[in-house]
């Protein structure tokens, strides 16, 4: 899965080793140029690549006009089924989800439409104790049950609790996504509890009246989104380049939230 897609993505992932056949989702968060314009040479590389199976991009109804006649113009000959989800920015949405995993847009406030995104597992089943189905001769077709935390009933009708045939699950996981906003104190009820927020920075606090005329976030708000959201950690981005690091970025969010690093092409955070 990919959420956004600027230029520079396709060279992005050959540097990382990802490999372009295993990308099946694109989560877009609004359609300014930094956000989707690598998005059409990419789906052409993937057709080039004979990727198969399917790609759903998941856009506004503007932007799967867009890159449909993109892609209908330049890569008429696709090896893979280009389909696309549309999202309504104005409300908050399940997005897409299988049997582990759900994907949530919700609105953000930007100089034009954007969502973020909220991916979160579901309830893992419980580990079941092989050591006591032998025991109890529990059949094939209940273990499945079992480790969603049913009880067990033996043929003579005796009761086995949940607890003496499994161990606890592992912990579901989450990551939040906060494209261009500015400011918006009611994301933090929305990602409560989010193991990792990513949430835009683009200045620092010299700048706060020209963030909020931009529609943009500073670090510290940033910060104070992840602490209202009792979140685990904080991954700021989207600096502006009118500063030449980001260790102001840094130190005004870290007096607020601790647990705040700074997003760096290439890095990778285990969730678990």
């Amino acid at each position: 899965m990919m959420v956004d897609c600027g230029e520079g993505a396709q060279l992005s992932m050959r540097r990382m080793g990802l490999k372009f056949s295993r990308l099946n989702h694109v989560f877009l968060s609004h359609l300014h140029g930094d956000h989707c314009l690598g998005l059409p040479g990419l789906l052409s590389t993937l057709a080039l690549q004979q990727k198969g199976g399917t790609v759903t991009v998941h856009t506004f109804a503007e932007g799967a006009e867009l890159l449909g006649r993109m892609m209908d113009f330049f890569c008429r000959e696709k090896t893979y089924n280009l389909e696309f989800n549309i999202i309504d920015p104005q409300v908050r949405q399940v997005a897409w989800e299988n049997d582990s995993l759900v994907v949530e847009a919700f609105p953000l406030r930007h100089r034009v439409p954007c969502v973020g995104y909220l991916f979160r597992e579901k309830p893992k089943p419980r580990h079941l104790r092989g050591d006591m189905a032998k025991f109890h001769n529990i059949p094939v077709s209940r273990l499945k049950d079992i480790k969603d935390g049913a009880d067990f009933v033996t043929p003579e009708g005796v009761v086995v609790p949940n607890e003496r045939l499994t161990t606890p699950a592992d912990r579901s996981v989450s990551y939040a996504y906060c494209s261009d906003t500015m400011y918006m104190p009611g994301i933090a009820e929305v990602v409560k509890g989010v193991d990792l927020l990513y949430h835009e920075a683009t200045y620092a606090d010299d700048s706060a009246a020209k963030a909020r005329e931009r529609f943009h976030s500073t670090a510290s708000e940033a910060a104070r989104i992840a602490r209202a959201a009792d979140a685990g950690r904080l991954l700021l981005g989207h600096f502006s380049k009118a500063y030449n690091d980001e260790k102001r970025h840094l130190a005004e969010a870290r007096a607020v939230f601790p647990a705040t690093d700074a997003a760096n092409e290439g890095m990778v955070i285990r969730l678990d």
